[in-house]
C-alpha cells in the first residue's frame, strides 16, 4: 500500500502526471490506451539513442554497448516476469505483431482439423491472429468461451467444455482492457496442461497493475507492450525455450537460427530495451520504499525478482483503494454505483476488487458517450475517451462504444473525486 508521501514521490517520477504539455492541470485516466512515460525510462531511452545508436555485432564501443543494452533489457524483463533467463525474452514492434508471429509459426504445424480456444473478453490482438489461421484453413475453427454478462467474468465451465483433444492453442487475456476483469490464469493453466495445447497469455492490459510469474502460470507465451507500462512503444514476449527452438517463425535466411533473435524481424531497437529497463528500475525503487511492509513475504523469490513482486503487489493494493473509491464514492462525491443513470460493465462488488484491475467501462443513460467524454475533459480536466478499444467484449456487451477510465500508480484519490463530481453533474 502507498502512503500519501509515496504517491507524491511517484507522481514526480512522471513529468506529465500533474500537468500536460501545455501546462494544463488534468487527471490522466486514459492509461489503458497508453500510460504516461516514466522519467527514468525516457532518459535511459534518450541516452541509448545517442550513446549507442550503432548496430550490434561489431567490435567498436558503440556497437558493444548497444548489445549490452539489449542484453540488460532482456534480463530485466525476465526477472520482472520470473522467466528463467533473458534468453527467453523476444522483442517486437507490438503485442499484436508478436501474437501474429506465434500464430503463423503454430499454423505451420496444423493439419486443418485443430481448434483454438479463446474468450469473449479478448482484445482483437488476441482474436485476429487465430481467426486468420481459420480463414486460411490452417485450423478448423476458433472457439470463444463465454463471458458472464452480469459481471464480465469468464464462464469457466464453458471454457472447459470447449477444450478437447483437437485444441492446439488456448489463448487468453490476463485482464479485460474494457471491464478490468481478470481471468484466473493459474486455473486455466491446469486445464491446458492436461492437454497438448499451447498456453498463450495476453498480459498487455494487466502488466502495470500486479505481479506476473510465467513459471507459476506455466504458460508457453506471454506478451506485453512497453507503452502500456510507462515506457516506449514496442513489446516483449516470454517464450518457452523448447518452443523458441522448435517452432519455425517466418524469418530471413541469414538471421539467427536459435534464441530470441530467431524470432525478431529486422534490427533491434536498443533504445526500447533501455526504456523498459528504466521502467523496471522505477519498480525496484518502489520496492525499496515499501519493503518494510513485506517482511517474511514473497520468500520464494530472491533479489530483484522478489523486489518486483513486492513493488507490484503494493501497486495492486493501492489501486484497489482507487477502485473502491470509483465504485463507492469518496467524501461528498457519489461513486459509479450510486449514480442512477450509470451502467457499469464488469465487477462492481467492492469485496471482489482482487478480481479486477482499476479499469471501468460505463455508459450514461440518455447521454451520448461523446458528450460524456467532452464534459469530463472541459469541465473536470479528466483525460479519457470513448470507443470500442479494439475489444471483442464491447461487441458482446452489445455496445458500439463505451466510456472508459483506467487508473495506474500515479493516479490519486483526489483525481477520482474530481472525476466523480464532474460525472455527477452531467448525470443529474
Amino acid at each position: 500500500m502507498f502512503d500519501q508521501e509515496l504517491v507524491k514521490k511517484i507522481r514526480t517520477a512522471f513529468p506529465r502526471a500533474e500537468k500536460d504539455l501545455n501546462g494544463r492541470k488534468r487527471a490522466f485516466f486514459d492509461n489503458g490506451t497508453g500510460t504516461l512515460v516514466c522519467e527514468r525510462a525516457a532518459k535511459a531511452e534518450a541516452k541509448a539513442r545517442i550513446d549507442c545508436s550503432a548496430n550490434i555485432g561489431a567490435n567498436f564501443d558503440e556497437s558493444k554497448e548497444a548489445m549490452e543494452t539489449v542484453k540488460a533489457g532482456r534480463e530485466a524483463v525476465a526477472e520482472f516476469l520470473n522467466a528463467p533467463s533473458g534468453d527467453t525474452i523476444v522483442s517486437g514492434e507490438s503485442a499484436t505483431k508478436l501474437l501474429f508471429d506465434v500464430s503463423y509459426a503454430i499454423g505451420k504445424e496444423c493439419k486443418g482439423t485443430e481448434n483454438v480456444v479463446i474468450t469473449e473478453l479478448e482484445h482483437y490482438a488476441n482474436v485476429s491472429p487465430w481467426n486468420e489461421l481459420a480463414r486460411e484453413g490452417k485450423i478448423k475453427e476458433v472457439r470463444f468461451a463465454r463471458m458472464n454478462l452480469e459481471d464480465g467474468t469468464l464462464d469457466f465451465e464453458h471454457l472447459q467444455e470447449l477444450i478437447d483433444s483437437n485444441t492446439i492453442v488456448v489463448s487468453v487475456t490476463s485482464a479485460s482492457n474494457v471491464s478490468g476483469t481478470k481471468i484466473p490464469l493459474e486455473r486455466v493453466s491446469k486445464i491446458v496442461k492436461e492437454t497438448k495445447a499451447y498456453f498463450v497469455v495476453d498480459a498487455v492490459h494487466h502488466v502495470p497493475h500486479g505481479p506476473i510469474d510465467v513459471q507459476k502460470l506455466n504458460c508457453d507465451f506471454l506478451v506485453f507492450s512497453g507503452y502500456k507500462i510507462f515506457g516506449s512503444h514496442g513489446s516483449f514476449m516470454y517464450m518457452n525455450p523448447e518452443y523458441m527452438e522448435n517452432l519455425k517463425p517466418y524469418k530471413v535466411k541469414p538471421s539467427a537460427k536459435t534464441g530470441p533473435f530467431k524470432w525478431e524481424s529486422g534490427t533491434r531497437n536498443q533504445a526500447m530495451f533501455a526504456s523498459i529497463k528504466g521502467v523496471l528500475d522505477h519498480f525496484l525503487w518502489i520496492a525499496e520504499q515499501v519493503q518494510s511492509q513485506y517482511e517474511g513475504k514473497f520468500k520464494e523469490y530472491t533479489g530483484k525478482r522478489r523486489a518486483y513482486k513486492i513493488a507490484m503487489d503494493a501497486t495492486q493494493q493501492n489501486e484497489n483503494e482507487l477502485s473502491k473509491a470509483v465504485l463507492e464514492g469518496i467524501d461528498d462525491a457519489p461513486g459509479l454505483l450510486n449514480i442512477p443513470k450509470v451502467k457499469i460493465f464488469g465487477i462492481t462488488d467492492t469485496k471482489r476488487l482482487d478480481e479486477r484491475d482499476p479499469t471501468f467501462a460505463f455508459v450514461v443513460d440518455g447521454v451520448p458517450n461523446e458528450d460524456v467524454i467532452k464534459h469530463l475533459w472541459h469541465e473536470g480536466g479528466i483525460a479519457t475517451r470513448a470507443e470500442n478499444f479494439y475489444s471483442y467484449a464491447v461487441e458482446v456487451f452489445k455496445q458500439k462504444k463505451v466510456n472508459r477510465i483506467s487508473l495506474v500508480q500515479y493516479n490519486t484519490l483526489d483525481e477520482v473525486k474530481d472525476f466523480l463530481k464532474t460525472l455527477n453533474v452531467i448525470c443529474n
